[in-house]
C-alpha cells in the first residue's frame, strides 16, 4: 500500500464517494440502511478532516506558501461539513430533513474534493516531491487511530 499522502487522501475521497452513491441508491424508506451509511460517512469524514487539518494542511502550507488562501478556504469548508455531520449524528433517518441534509453534505464534499484534487494537490505534489509525501503519508496513517470520532472535536468545528 502506498504511503503517499495525496494518494491516501484521494483514497479517502473515493471511499466517501462510494458511500454517497450507496446513500443515493437506497430506497426512500430504507431507514436502517440510511442510518448505517450516514454513520459511516460521519466517521470517514471526521477522520479524514482531522488528518488533513492536523498533518496535511500545515505541511502543504509550509511547502507551498502561496496556497495559504486555499488552506484557509478548505478549513472553512470543513467547518460547514463538520456542523452538518454533527447534526446527522443524532438525527432520526425518518426525519423529513435527513435525506436533504445528506444531499447538501454530499454536494459540499464533492465541491471540496474537486477543488483539492484538480487545483491544489498537483501544486503540493510538485513542491513536496515523492519522498516528503511518503513521510507525510506515514504520519497520516499513524495518526488515524487517534483521530476523534466526534466531528465537534475537530479544530474546524470551532474555526
Amino acid at each position: 500500500m502506498s504511503t503517499d499522502a495525496i494518494v491516501l487522501l484521494k483514497n479517502d475521497h473515493k471511499t466517501v464517494e462510494k458511500l454517497f452513491k450507496e446513500f443515493e441508491k437506497a430506497d426512500d424508506e430504507a431507514y436502517d440502511e440510511k442510518r448505517r451509511i450516514a454513520d459511516s460517512i460521519i466517521e470517514e469524514l471526521t477522520v479524514h478532516a482531522y488528518i488533513e487539518e492536523e498533518i496535511f494542511y500545515p505541511a502543504a502550507r509550509e511547502a507551498v506558501p502561496e496556497t495559504k488562501d486555499h488552506v484557509l478556504e478548505s478549513v472553512e469548508e470543513h467547518h460547514v461539513v463538520v456542523w452538518m455531520l454533527s447534526e446527522l449524528v443524532g438525527m432520526d433517518p425518518k426525519d423529513e430533513t435527513f435525506d436533504a441534509k445528506v444531499t447538501v453534505l454530499t454536494e459540499n464534499v464533492r465541491h471540496h474534493v474537486e477543488e483539492e484534487e484538480d487545483e491544489w494537490f498537483p501544486e503540493v505534489r510538485s513542491a513536496m516531491g515523492r519522498k516528503r509525501l511518503q513521510e507525510l503519508g506515514q504520519r497520516m496513517i499513524d495518526a488515524r487511530p487517534d483521530a476523534p470520532k466526534n466531528p465537534l472535536e475537530l479544530k474546524s468545528a470551532h474555526a
